[in-house]
């Protein structure tokens, strides 16, 4: 059975007397497969786990759905308690916002140039209140390890960013995306999907695996520019459709080691995101 801690005093004195090696799973719960294959994994790797449930208002925009996250703390502590280990992991649920971000909170830390493209180019200001609320949990958790799913890429690439550039002292394991037997990411926001709007979300995986596919039979990238403009002409669903440097978030060149193929799609409530990175 996990522990489940609320405030942040408890949780810092909790955190300080654990040996050996700990490892950090953030969430922000409503917690699916994926977030369960991030804390199995945490689990094999580590002596302790630590799993932060957050739903961090720094990340969300004005019209976002901030207010209506589903939170479901109760669900989530039993998922946990399902999985084999749970006994290694300490859950740290705040009872409020203040627990991360104490009264005049005057601070936002901010990754330059690979913010500027993809989710960061469409909602901007989240990855400044990702890093922000990462550097938090990173501070007050001090863990040797810390595990993101492949999904969110761009914002591992930005925690990996700011890792370095701070000098923050742990390792960064990022996790390959779980997804459902048909193929589409797991994500909370698939709840938001009606029956039909589901079967229309596979557009997403399934128009990256056959960029991908094409990419790598042809490995002409002119060609693969001139189907995803095609898609997103066809469809107006697509928010973006990109084929980037996997390193560098800019366009691929001669000396590119990995290309990502990355989309976002959106079908009523529900902003879905997916990538496919390609070894070249």
């Amino acid at each position: 059975m996990s522990q489940l801690i609320k405030t942040k005093n408890e949780f810092i004195n909790k955190r300080r007397a654990l040996p050996g090696r700990v490892g950090l799973v953030p969430t922000m719960g409503n917690l699916h497969q994926g977030h369960l294959d991030l804390v199995k994994q945490a689990i094999e790797d580590c002596d302790h786990v630590l799993v932060t449930i957050f739903v961090n208002p720094k990340q969300f925009g004005p019209n976002e759905d901030f207010a209506n996250y589903p939170r479901t703390l109760e669900s989530d502590i039993e998922k946990i308690n399902s999985l084999e280990g749970s006994d290694k992991v300490i859950v740290f649920a705040p009872e409020n916002n203040e627990e991360i971000y104490p009264e005049n909170f005057q601070t936002e830390i901010r990754v330059k140039d690979i913010t500027d493209v993809l989710c960061g180019k469409y909602r901007p200001g989240h990855f400044d209140g990702v890093t922000t609320v990462v550097y938090q949990l990173f501070s007050i958790s001090m863990p040797h390890f810390a595990y993101f799913g492949q999904k969110d890429y761009q914002q591992f690439k930005v925690i990996e960013k700011m890792s370095q550039d701070l000098l923050l002292p742990l390792g960064l394991v990022m996790v390959p995306t779980t997804r459902d037997e048909d193929g589409l990411a797991l994500s909370s926001r698939n709840n938001y999907l009606s029956a039909d709007e589901r079967k229309q979300a596979l557009t997403l995986p399934n128009s990256l695996r056959e960029l991908a596919q094409n990419l790598v039979d042809n490995k002409d990238y002119i060609l693969l520019k001139d189907e995803i403009k095609k898609k997103l002409e066809n469809d107006s669903h697509w928010q973006y459709l990109e084929v980037y440097d996997a390193d560098t978030f800019k366009e691929v060149h001669t000396e590119s080691k990995t290309y990502l193929l990355a989309g976002a799609y959106q079908l009523g409530k529900a902003r879905l995101i997916d990538n496919v990175l390609i070894g070249v």
